[in-house]
């Protein structure tokens, strides 16, 4: 098994801006405690950034503060950044390319939102035949009310990491993924 840790979208709009990050408590320092763990075991990593395609939208506008990478992810060694602007890190990027140079079989989730994004990377990584893990401590997401319903952070985190592990993924904390390493 040759893995790639997956960063996906660790920026500034999830802490000052207008989607801030609620559950689970602590996910932004599992996030860097895996960055940490994967450099130091030589595990390649990919650091995914979002933008709309609205040069004018309200967030994630590319360029502005809060479409900036957290600093501490930031400063952190990275082997890949790749932008993207829809929610699935494969649509419209390099990224399979890459994980295909570095051999990557198996792509290690974190990042936000667990909803979002991160589920969409999951199943797309899937549907190309790699092997998914997905932290569950080091992902994240709010709480959430549209047209749709509304749902707290906490049952909205839950509901993804089950349909992820029903099928898609393997759920696992990131304690579990540094033995694994």
């Amino acid at each position: 098994m040759t893995r790639a840790l997956l960063v996906i979208d660790v920026q500034r709009e999830y802490f000052e801006g207008a989607l801030p990050i609620t559950h689970p408590v602590g996910h932004l320092e599992s996030i860097l405690s895996v960055m940490d763990a994967a450099r130091r075991k030589g595990v390649p990593t990919a650091v995914i950034r979002h933008h709309q395609k609205d040069p004018e939208s309200p967030i994630f506008r590319k360029g502005s503060p809060m479409w900036e990478l957290h600093p501490e992810v930031e400063e952190r060694p990275r082997d890949c950044l790749i932008d993207k602007q829809l929610p699935g890190s494969f649509t419209g990027t390099n990224l399979n390319d890459w994980l295909k140079s570095v051999g990557a079989d198996t792509v290690t989730i974190a990042g936000y939102m667990t909803h979002m994004c991160c589920d969409t990377t999951a199943r797309q990584a899937f549907h190309r035949g790699l092997t998914v893990e997905f932290l569950r401590d080091a992902t994240g997401t709010l709480d959430l009310e549209n047209a749709g319903g509304a749902v707290t952070a906490e049952q909205l985190h839950t509901s993804i990491l089950v349909a992820q592990q029903m099928f898609l993924s393997e759920v696992i904390p990131s304690s579990d993924w540094f033995d694994r390493l």
